[in-house]
């Protein structure tokens, strides 16, 4: 969250950022309260100007609202993706402070989701950000769930053989996890009795994992 708020060099943060920063702080330091006492106390006079009289011990708790599933699952996946850029600057020895290429390739017609590119070009030092329904040659490679995902690098510095290692690697799991998945799927005492919305979250985890093996086996064939 730090890094995702943090200004441009030398430049200061705007005040609606720093006014929502600080209200999260002093929520968390009430939640926190309860298990660590005094240093959140103290953190929470630091956050604003309070008088002696005034304490977190008896500040009312942050009120329960409703949650937005849907930005959580839309961040959820930017995660995934800086994870996975993150990884692929670290094998290819590519520093941080040098910027790289995105091209992002939705596969079963899937839809590009913007929401989160601003973020993700921002923490991984993204110079251009592209959507693409081709493959790119001459790029290293990573997959989130179904979506690939390239970065034009020297071609040089790609070893074949190690990217179709890595690849049989995720196909070897992903193939063992959809098995685990549709085991406990064909078990009729674990469908009959478990809540509806556990059943969806099983299928869920078997749709997307025949999609990750599907685009897996294609970058295997692609590689030759």
């Amino acid at each position: 969250y730090l890094e995702m708020i943090k200004p441009a060099y030398q430049q200061p943060i705007d005040e609606v950022t720093y006014r929502e920063t600080i209200a999260l702080l002093e929520d968390l330091m009430k939640l926190l309260h309860p298990f660590m006492p005094f240093i959140t106390e103290e953190i929470w006079h630091i956050l604003a100007e309070r008088t002696d009289s005034e304490s977190l011990m008896i500040a009312p708790m942050p009120k329960t609202q409703n949650v937005n599933e849907k930005i959580l699952e839309q961040f959820a996946l930017a995660q995934e993706m800086i994870i996975g850029i993150r990884g692929v600057r670290n094998e290819k020895h590519i520093a941080p402070k040098e910027t790289i290429e995105l091209f992002i390739k939705k596969n079963h017609g899937q839809q590009p989701d913007v929401t989160f590119d601003g973020i993700v070009s921002k923490l991984c030092n993204i110079s251009a950000l592209n959507y693409t329904d081709e493959k790119i040659e001459g790029a290293a490679s990573f997959i989130v769930r179904s979506t690939e995902c390239y970065i034009p690098i020297d071609n040089s510095n790609i070893d074949i053989e190690a990217e179709r290692k890595k690849l049989s690697e995720e196909l070897k799991y992903t193939q063992g996890f959809l098995q685990s998945v549709l085991k406990k799927l064909s078990n009729e005492r674990f469908v009959s009795s478990a809540p509806a919305n556990v059943i969806e979250v099983e299928r869920k985890k078997q749709a997307d994992a025949e999609q990750r093996i599907k685009v897996l086996e294609e970058q295997l064939t692609h590689l030759g």
